[in-house]
């Protein structure tokens, strides 16, 4: 089970760096000018994953991918965080030695600018163009 827990966490560093990265294309799209990030779709879809997390902060629940990661490596009779070079590799990528409220307060920020970019910058649907 390793090799799915790995596939887990790469899939793990997907939505973190969606999250990130649409956050940083956003600010910089609409300082920018750029037309794209008024996309209803990704932004809504964007909005969505930040404010997943920051449920899951007030609510005190782990996040459902780490659990799934360790149970998995559990499961295949490993002990919890040994992995494969590469799933090493991406969870140093994603995980942290800092307090936990850190994250809390850093998810909880990028959740509430995240959604205050929704009235800066507002989505929009692109018009078509009269035949």
């Amino acid at each position: 089970m390793p090799l799915v827990s790995d596939l887990v966490v790469v899939i793990h560093l997907a939505y973190v760096t969606f999250v990130g990265v649409g956050f940083v294309l956003i600010c910089s799209g609409a300082w920018l000018g750029w037309p794209w990030i008024r996309n209803p779709l990704f932004r809504w879809l964007h909005l969505g994953c930040i404010g997943l997390v920051a449920v899951e902060v007030v609510a005190g629940v782990i996040c459902p991918l780490t659990l799934l990661e360790n149970r998995l490596l559990i499961g295949g009779g490993g002990v919890s965080y040994e992995r494969s070079f590469i799933g090493n590799l991406v969870y140093d990528l994603l995980y942290y030695d800092l307090p936990g409220w850190v994250f809390s307060a850093s998810y909880l920020s990028l959740a509430a600018f995240t959604a205050l970019l929704m009235f800066w910058a507002p989505p929009r649907r692109r018009r078509r163009s009269a035949p």
